[in-house]
């Protein structure tokens, strides 16, 4: 759930923004990020808009884009943004930038703790069977 928008004196609302809502489309074109008039309120918490500012003071804007988007991916596409915002913290207090890719591996899912699935098919005898096919030799 997200808080409502409360009207202001001015006749303005607030904005409520979940990046979730939008992660996809900024994955497609990153360079929104930079003129988002919600951008403040996109970030899910504190270390995201300070790294997002760091970014862009030693980086391209281009480039700096492009990371904040990927961060906010991996914090939507692997549940962890509480963790991936205390690792931007401790970054931020060693002044350096986060390493996207130290990130991905970090937050990676454990292969020892993956199902092993093994999928066995059935034969397609046993498909033309139900619809009567194997036995008249023709089409139903």
């Amino acid at each position: 759930t997200l808080p409502r928008g409360r009207p202001h004196p001015n006749g303005k609302y607030d904005q409520v923004v979940d990046y979730r809502h939008v992660i996809h489309s900024l994955r497609r074109k990153p360079m929104a990020l930079l003129n988002l008039v919600y951008r403040d309120r996109l970030f899910p918490r504190d270390a995201y808009r300070k790294t997002f500012d760091r970014l862009r003071e030693r980086l391209p804007d281009k480039k700096a884009c492009r990371i904040m988007v990927d961060l906010l991916a991996l914090a939507h596409e692997r549940g962890c943004e509480t963790e991936l915002a205390d690792q931007l913290t401790a970054d931020l207090e060693a002044g350096q930038l986060p390493d996207i890719n130290r990130l991905r591996a970090y937050f990676a899912p454990d292969p020892a703790n993956l199902p092993n699935v093994v999928v066995q098919l059935v034969p397609l005898a046993t498909y033309e069977c139900l619809i009567g096919t194997a036995e008249t030799g023709g089409a139903a």
